[in-house]
């Protein structure tokens, strides 16, 4: 079996050493990044393989990755030992360019020309699988946000963000970064700051540095809470983020005293200063409220409107 591997290996790098440079491919397919698509390509395969790496064993994995583009980064979780690379690529234009590397790894790499805000990345994999991704900036955050539900039907994400937003989702309570991304984010998985990643790394380069993060599932969570509720209370509290508790969750249309007391939290603390817990708190005692309100605990109450990405955005503008 060591064997077989070793060979297998030795034969993945025997393609990738016959591959075409990424320059010619995206000259030949005409790949300019538009900026609109949020694009910045990873060319270096040193910087590829290293975010690779950053991802941990990938032995058996699945693995998705979102805007691959012209194949830079999928180049490197190919020569890794996943099992299997599923490549959601909007841009049609890089389809081919993609498909040469199918032809290269026979059976191996999957393209699929999707919208990956309209992609159920769960449905595309059987069994274990991780995600590693340059994610298209203008729309990472929204990305993020819709993949939180689902965070534990994958083994870990590997993600590149803006710095700015990297900072946000690893920032500690009573720090500036630290908002709503951060408390949703880590509510339900650990977040950890692998390395920065300079404008210089990417075509055309960024006006902003780029940090990679890595994100690993909670199963269970942080801290018992309804996701719904929670983000209903991050959203109140971050909404007002400069006014005391007291103040900012009165939209909540609740006893904010009694609120703050079952949750034991200081009518006079900011959001910022709440660790999650203490946010999971409020949001357990938001649902107890509620609950009380409606003069029977055995009813179901009505399923509220999800929370937005867009509205998540507001808050790390």
């Amino acid at each position: 079996m060591a064997d077989t591997r070793k060979r297998e290996g030795s034969a993945d790098h025997t393609r990738q050493r016959s591959l075409p440079p990424l320059r010619d491919v995206i000259a030949r397919y005409k790949l300019s990044a538009r900026k609109g698509l949020g694009q910045n390509f990873l060319l270096d395969l040193n910087l590829t393989r290293r975010i690779v790496r950053a991802a941990g064993s990938l032995r058996g994995m699945e693995v998705i990755e979102v805007g691959p583009g012209p194949g830079g980064l999928t180049r490197a979780i190919l020569e890794s030992d996943a099992r299997r690379v599923v490549a959601i690529e909007r841009d049609t234009r890089c389809v081919g360019a993609l498909e040469e590397l199918a032809a290269a790894y026979p059976e191996r790499l999957v393209i699929v020309n999707e919208d990956a805000l309209e992609t159920d990345l769960a449905a595309h994999v059987s069994g274990p699988a991780k995600i590693i991704a340059n994610l298209p900036y203008n729309i990472a955050t929204a990305l993020l946000i819709r993949w939180i539900a689902d965070f534990d039907r994958f083994d870990g994400l590997t993600l590149m963000f803006q710095k700015e937003v990297a900072e946000r989702l690893v920032a500690r309570p009573g720090t500036k970064p630290y908002g709503r991304l951060s408390v949703l984010v880590q509510w339900t998985a650990k977040a950890t700051s692998h390395f920065d990643v300079p404008p210089a790394a990417f075509v055309p380069p960024p006006k902003v540095m780029s940090a990679v993060i890595g994100l690993t599932p909670l199963s269970p969570p942080l801290a018992p809470a309804n996701r719904l509720s929670l983000e209903r209370v991050t959203s109140a509290a971050f909404g007002q983020r400069r006014k005391m508790l007291r103040s900012s969750l009165k939209s909540l249309d609740v006893d904010v005293g009694q609120l703050l007391a079952r949750a034991r939290a200081a009518p006079t603390m900011r959001p910022e200063d709440l660790d999650v817990p203490t946010f999971c708190a409020l949001a357990r005692a938001l649902d107890e409220f509620e609950e009380s309100s409606s003069g029977n605990r055995s009813t179901p109450r009505k399923a509220r409107p999800d929370v937005s990405s867009k509205t998540i955005r507001s808050d790390i503008a």
